[in-house]
């Protein structure tokens, strides 16, 4: 393959996925981020960096030209406003399958989510079912794929990714929440028992999704797919892997769930937590979903378990932890701010 564009790709997962096309031997990576690539490979001459937004339909067409895929990453996390999650999820799948099409492009991949399922109520969850939402990311994802679908029933190869929640190295976001309160010798409050089971998944692995969905016969990829670690027990237990490997004894601490959301929703709403309803609403509940129809297909065969992936990316944040030091913000790049909870932890 020689010319790849992924759209976002300054992200966590946009970087893990360039240096997995990179390792597959991809001969030039094609990078669309509003924010900067600031990665070890800027400079490379098989990568071409623009910094340009996927809104910008004159920009996606430009970097179109050429290509043999495209993988949309670009996306406006949840603690964006609704508009720029709506107009980063709908408005630029659209961009980039209209230059996909008028560029002849054989293929787009784009990555969903599994926030289009909303809250369900019987698990695991199949790609067939009730498409429901949650808040204005899940329902942009959803807008999102019925475009992705009606470019198919005009002629396009589209292969929609609804991946778990993934972990690994240069993740941070909530995660480095945990992953701080375990380094500095804290046990973790949990919502609920933490009995109920959690599906998470390793970004190597979704990288190997991505890549098949890229390279397996249009006929297996032209559809949905959810992708999702294969081994996870509760979250009590997967959680614990990482307090155990900071090694100072602490253990997670179930805490009624009624009272504590109650007390998240308030912080959020004056701004004081950086948790959204998709964190708090479906931490206490099952969730997790079928991979058997990407097995089948795509052949796919996640390596790592959830334990096996926190304690991997909590090894990662304690590396590089100097590097990222005092930063903040609202992508998975950074640790978000802790607000009012960066206090809670010391009852822990």
């Amino acid at each position: 393959m020689k010319t790849v564009l992924v759209t976002g790709g300054s992200g966590f997962l946009g970087i893990n996925l360039i240096r997995h096309l990179r390792a597959q031997g991809v001969e030039r990576i094609r990078v669309l981020d509003i924010a900067d690539f600031d990665y070890p490979e800027k400079g490379e001459s098989w990568l071409e960096f623009t910094l340009g937004d996927v809104r910008d339909a004159a920009v996606v067409d430009r970097l179109c030209e050429g290509c043999d895929v495209v993988v949309n990453t670009a996306a406006a996390l949840p603690l964006y406003s609704p508009e720029d999650i709506h107009t980063t999820e709908v408005d630029g799948i659209r961009n980039v399958l209209a230059a996909a099409k008028k560029c002849g492009v054989g293929r787009v991949v784009q990555i969903s989510s599994t926030a289009v399922y909303g809250v369900p109520k019987k698990h695991p969850i199949y790609e067939t079912d009730e498409l429901i939402g949650v808040g204005p990311y899940g329902h942009a994802k959803i807008e999102a794929e019925n475009i992705c679908r009606a470019a198919r029933a005009e002629g396009q190869t589209v292969c929609v990714i609804r991946p778990k929640s993934f972990i690994g190295p240069e993740r941070l976001g909530v995660f480095a929440l945990f992953y701080d309160w375990a380094y500095t010798g804290h046990g973790f409050p949990m919502i609920g028992s933490g009995n109920n089971r959690y599906q998470l998944m390793d970004v190597a692995d979704l990288c190997d999704a991505i890549w098949n969905a890229m390279t397996y016969p249009d006929a297996s990829v032209n559809t949905e797919f959810n992708i999702g670690a294969e081994e996870f027990t509760t979250m009590r237990e997967d959680y614990q892997a990482v307090l155990d490997k900071a090694g100072y004894g602490k253990k997670i601490r179930g805490l009624p769930v009624k009272p504590v959301v109650f007390i998240l929703r308030i912080l959020e709403k004056l701004h004081l937590s950086p948790l959204y309803p998709w964190v708090y609403e479906t931490a206490s509940t099952d969730s997790f979903v079928s991979i058997d129809r990407a097995k089948e297909l795509l052949g796919f065969r996640p390596r790592y378990s959830n334990k096996q992936a926190l304690v991997r990316n909590y090894e990662w944040y304690v590396e590089h932890l100097s590097e990222f030091a005092g930063k903040t913000g609202v992508s998975h790049r950074v640790p978000w701010k802790q607000g009012l909870l960066a206090c809670a932890k010391w009852f822990f």
